[in-house]
């Protein structure tokens, strides 16, 4: 395959607060280095972008010598924190900015989707935006013709289509955007992560077509996006940013693996104390590594102490998997309505017989509802699922995904 897109010591520096150095002659002094190709004096002094701390700097590197190729036919995902670069090296490559240093080369026209309602005007109907639009894009008036039916129709906003763009909601903006961009015949096709903005339905529509766009027409596709199913379902590889810096490119599996659990020491492996009213305290017998083997029981115990009585409506444990999703439930409301009157303590002992799930981390989080407070969900805990076979954490694969492992007997196996 060809290579189509080929990035070499791309590094982007903004300066924050004012622009300018301050005075006069810093910035002749740019001015003389740049007239003589010598690197700008000012940006020695750049900082790597961290936004959790404060700098030394007034300038910061968005992107700092970022190198990789992406042959034709890829659907590459770009994954990484806020503030990671994502955003900074889309529009890099979508010639919206230009770089400080380095080099971008791009083979092929270019349909990029940024920001919500990029390249449309308020004033004008969907109609007349399809056709601005898709001239800004690149496309042909003819082109823009021959496809209008079909991106009105992809887009579902056929009722609206004559209506100024300014009545939109966002959704219908990024719809139509979309549907523009996507039907652009292009090499190049780049989507930053405003298709959160669209419902369910259309995103799993949008991530059709770009995977139609990929293996179907061979194209090359860069997708931005938190949501690690989306990356997972269209991306054959993945590239990892971190302040600015590519911290790897490799298979998106290998690459979902390293972000998710690149963060897991961040998170607090001890049990907390919840800042309520009522003292609440939950207690796992898990060993010190947090290490639990599937099937294993695993045993807790929860204590609630209040000052003064109160109804206790709702209490549940709730069992979360790195990407956010909520996997179980231990719900007590059964036990709680053999509960008369309010309570002033409550003590629950148990245990999850047969541990279930496949292997990962997990987080494990408190819901509680009640006349004194409610809609709280607390982090409490976080835990690792093994096999017991193997004395590590299977890593994520996408060949075990999933949510619960389903116990099995084999009956029979007859090869040929």
């Amino acid at each position: 395959m060809a290579t189509v897109i080929k990035v070499e010591n791309l590094s982007k520096a903004y300066q924050l607060g004012d622009i300018g150095t301050g005075t006069i002659s810093r910035d002749l002094e740019r001015f003389w280095a740049k007239m003589r190709g010598k690197e700008d004096p000012f940006l020695k002094i750049g900082e790597v972008n961290d936004r959790s701390v404060k700098g030394e700097s007034d300038v910061v590197w968005s992107l700092k010598d970022i190198n990789f190729e992406i042959e034709q036919g890829d659907a590459v995902g770009i994954i990484g924190r806020n503030g990671a670069g994502k955003s900074t090296l889309l529009k890099i490559l979508s010639r919206v900015t230009a770089p400080t240093t380095g080099s971008a080369k791009l083979k092929g026209r270019i349909a990029s989707l940024l920001e919500v309602g990029t390249g449309f005007h308020p004033e004008l109907s969907g109609r007349e935006n399809i056709y601005l639009n898709g001239a800004i894009l690149g496309m042909r008036k003819a082109e823009i013709k021959r496809q209008f039916d079909a991106i009105v129709d992809f887009s579902g906003v056929e009722r609206y289509v004559d209506t100024p763009v300014k009545r939109y909601s966002s959704g219908m903006y990024v719809r139509l955007a979309f549907a523009v961009a996507a039907h652009l015949e292009s090499e190049i096709m780049i989507v930053d992560e405003v298709l959160a903005v669209g419902d369910a339905e259309f995103q799993k529509k949008c991530l059709g077509k770009m995977s139609d766009v990929s293996k179907g027409q061979g194209r090359t596709v860069l997708f931005v996006s938190h949501n690690m199913d989306a990356i997972e379902s269209l991306c054959n590889r993945s590239i990892l940013l971190n302040s600015g810096m590519v911290v790897n490119n490799d298979t998106t599996d290998k690459i979902i693996n390293q972000y998710l659990y690149s963060y897991k020491d961040e998170l607090s492996s001890v049990v907390e104390n919840l800042a309520l009213s009522p003292k609440l305290t939950l207690d796992f017998n898990i060993n010190t590594d947090n290490l639990i083997s599937i099937g294993e029981d695993l045993e807790f115990s929860l204590s609630l102490n209040s000052p003064e009585r109160f109804q206790l409506t709702d209490l549940s444990i709730l069992v979360y998997n790195e990407r956010e999703i909520r996997v179980s439930v231990i719900d007590f409301r059964t036990e709680l309505d053999k509960v008369e009157g309010g309570i002033t303590s409550l003590k629950i002992r148990g245990a999850v017989k047969g541990i279930n799930l496949i292997p990962g981390t997990y987080k494990i989080k408190l819901y509680v509802k009640s006349g004194l407070f409610h809609d709280n969900t607390a982090e409490l805990v976080q835990f690792y699922v093994r096999n017991p076979n193997v004395s590590e954490i299977i890593p994520y694969s996408s060949v075990v995904s999933g949510i619960v492992k389903f116990p099995y007997d084999v009956s029979e196996l007859v090869v040929l």
